[in-house]
């Protein structure tokens, strides 16, 4: 299970979240806030995703995505949706062993997912549940 300071790093750790977040009710709380846009590009960098892509994930559009920039800050929903891909590719990082692998592992077909992009999964909460259970299959040696 992928602890609250794995979920922060991958958010853009101290520099980005302005600090310390060991719980997961301070990235909640974080989150309930709006995290700031930076985190974004963050989490985009550390596991090679594009921006555009991940805006697609997180829901949101092109005109959306340069207000938010501008603003600085994403909305509490928007980054309750960000908090889930961060959670998740920092699980794909634990499982793994480096965010490169757990970048292209999210962005490629799987066919233990029907041959769905487990990132493009990461747009619901049931999916986010699908790629998770691959996840642990992955780490328990279970074919996947």
């Amino acid at each position: 299970m992928v602890t609250a300071p794995q979920i922060a790093k991958a958010l853009g750790g101290r520099t980005v979240l302005r600090e310390r977040v060991a719980t997961y009710a301070a990235v909640i709380q974080r989150a309930d806030k709006g995290l700031p846009y930076v985190a974004m590009d963050a989490v985009g960098k550390r596991y090679g995703i594009p921006l555009a892509r991940l805006a697609r994930v997180i829901g949101l559009p092109a005109r959306t995505l340069a207000r938010r920039k501008a603003e600085r800050r994403l909305s509490p929903a928007e980054s309750d949706r960000l908090v889930r891909v961060a959670r998740i590719a920092s699980s794909a990082e634990d499982v793994l062993e480096t965010p490169e692998k757990a970048g292209r592992w999210l962005q490629k077909p799987n066919r233990a997912l029907g041959g769905a992009i487990p990132l493009e999964l990461l747009r619901s909460d049931l999916g986010a549940e699908q790629v998770t259970t691959i996840l642990v299959r992955i780490d328990h040696g279970v074919y996947s």
